[in-house]
């Protein structure tokens, strides 16, 4: 069997079963690192990625899921703004929770281009980062923000 999507604006068709977990396929079979294996139940957000535009984590889908649609890994955000914001505050430890954080930062600022410290809280509630990161993390997306919206001016 055979699945057809955009994976990082390419089509791609991967030929694996349908019940093929998505993290799985992304990681082994398309070299793409980006998304982490955390706690497999979708719990943590290390696996996230874009589908069609919205946060998904990819540790609960299987490639079936994902048929003829649009799903974007870190790898395919290139040198997104909000990628360079994490890197110049730091907004990273060990760096494993770093692909979700990345990841919804770019949906959550899509949706909300000047976020208070409270909605970027909210925002990343869901995505568990163990080293203590926090301040960083949201002193990035802060940042992030700011760019885009510099960016779009």
């Amino acid at each position: 069997m055979s699945v057809c999507l955009t994976l990082n604006a390419e089509p791609r068709t991967l030929d694996l079963p349908a019940n093929t977990p998505l993290l799985m396929a992304l990681r082994n079979d398309c070299a793409l690192n980006g998304p982490k294996y955390g706690c497999g139940f979708g719990e943590c957000g290390a696996c996230e990625v874009l589908i069609d535009g919205l946060v998904a984590r990819a540790c609960a889908l299987h490639l079936g899921d994902v048929e003829g649609r649009r799903v974007t890994t870190l790898e395919g955000l290139g040198l997104h703004p909000v990628r360079a914001a994490f890197v110049e505050s730091a907004g990273a430890q060990c760096g494993y929770c770093l692909n979700g954080m990345i990841v919804t930062t770019v949906a959550f600022l899509n949706q909300n281009p000047d976020p208070s410290d409270a909605q970027i809280h909210d925002a990343l509630r869901y995505n568990l980062c163990r080293c203590g990161a926090h301040l960083e993390i949201v002193a990035a997306v802060r940042l992030a923000a700011r760019k885009l919206r510099e960016t779009s001016a």
